[in-house]
């Protein structure tokens, strides 16, 4: 199946029961059992929902993996990866990482032993200099967020399988309908699925794809064990949403293209971040591993009173600490984001207070580039 295909008619479709084209909500905790252990597939919804289960089928049909698991948010999703490790363990991460993310190591794991280097992995040679005799995976985002620098991702797995760690990437920006980790050599691949894959703000789920049939037994023995699983009125939502994400990231695609070039001829923005872009440090490699630049583009205005005084003035972008909804959607990363990075890390990554990311969706991009340059002239 080709890719739009496969969106809409991969995974379980319909039910061969009632001949439902729609998968139907299981709204369920619990299943008749026809004695000890004798069940229809299902026991306990903390276990295995069929609607759930019908959107891990899906996931893992378009990311070209061997299993695929929900959960209840995206840092659910991130957390049950990082338990399948142990104290004393080491992780290598991108440095130019999702706030949340930061977070979560710094304040919640570090109490588990689990260490943690912080590396630009946009340079495969500082994930090699980084690995010391206790690491035990590498975690990358690209591009990343906001930055949007890019990682070499056949040579990081290259890297990866050469000293035995697992490879774990976060494909929200690229979404799977542009990049496909796996291909690429990476074991683990993540979603934060309330941004692009669900797409039209109204549903906070995570989504995992392993590679093998071992990281899905640990996997899913975390899930299981934890309890961080995805409703299925949520896992309906969801699928729905993935239906149409190809037609929106074309579109969305197109709009952002155009307002990266309305934004070069911009005097008021500089250091415009888009990998999109042929000036862009990481756009060769990113252009041999996706099919497409995506919708997310980070600028700089000057300062934090020229970014508040854009963000008063807007009428089209909605200011939201989410992304890749159907609406365009504006933040301020060093205010909201990334907040939970100390301030001397944000300067070193290169946030500043002036630092603008904005989700482009699905509006008429006239509307978008005039709304814009209407809330800078103030």
């Amino acid at each position: 199946m080709r890719r739009k295909t496969k969106l809409i008619h991969g995974g379980i479709t319909g039910d061969e029961q009632t001949g439902a084209v729609s998968v139907p909500i299981y709204q369920v905790s619990t299943y008749k059992q026809d004695g000890v252990g004798q069940h229809k597939g299902y026991e306990y919804s903390r276990t295995g929902n069929p609607t759930r289960f019908a959107l891990e089928e899906l996931i893992k049909d378009i990311e070209g993996g061997h299993a695929g698991f929900a959960f209840a948010s995206g840092m659910a999703a991130i957390n049950s990866v990082l338990m399948m490790f142990k104290s004393g363990d080491h992780i290598i991460f991108t440095d130019d990482v999702y706030g949340g993310t930061y977070r979560l190591l710094s304040k919640v794991l570090n109490r588990f032993n689990i260490e943690v280097s912080f590396v630009d992995t946009s340079d495969v040679q500082n994930v090699k200099s980084a690995i010391q005799s206790n690491t035990k995976a590498v975690y990358v985002e690209t591009p990343t967020n906001p930055l949007l620098k890019i990682t070499d991702l056949q040579a990081v797995s290259e890297l990866a399988q050469e000293h035995n760690l697992t490879f774990i990437v976060d494909n929200t920006f690229s979404t799977p309908y542009w990049q496909n980790p796996i291909d690429q050599g990476a074991d683990i691949v993540l979603h934060s699925a309330t941004k692009y894959l669900g797409g039209h703000s109204d549903v906070v789920a995570g989504l995992v794809v392993v590679n093998s049939q071992q990281l899905a037994e640990e996997l899913h023995f975390v899930l299981n064990s934890s309890g961080a699983v995805l409703g299925p009125q949520d896992s309906w939502l969801l699928m729905r949403g993935i239906k149409t994400l190809g037609i929106r990231m074309e579109e969305i695609e197109s709009n952002t293209r155009e307002f990266v070039s309305f934004l070069q001829e911009h005097p008021e923005v500089s250091n415009i971040y888009y990998p999109g872009l042929e000036s862009h440090g990481g756009h060769d490699v990113h252009a041999k591993q996706a099919r497409g630049g995506g919708g997310m583009i980070s600028f700089d205005v000057g300062s934090s009173e020229n970014a508040d005084k854009l963000l008063r003035n807007l009428r089209y972008f909605t200011l939201a600490e989410s992304l890749g909804a159907v609406e365009s959607l504006i933040s301020v990363p060093a205010k909201m984001t990334h907040a939970s990075i100390p301030k001397e890390r944000r300067a070193e990554l290169g946030i500043t207070d002036g630092l603008v990311r904005v989700s482009i969706g699905l509006e008429d991009i006239e509307d978008l580039k005039e709304d814009f340059a209407q809330a800078l002239r103030g």
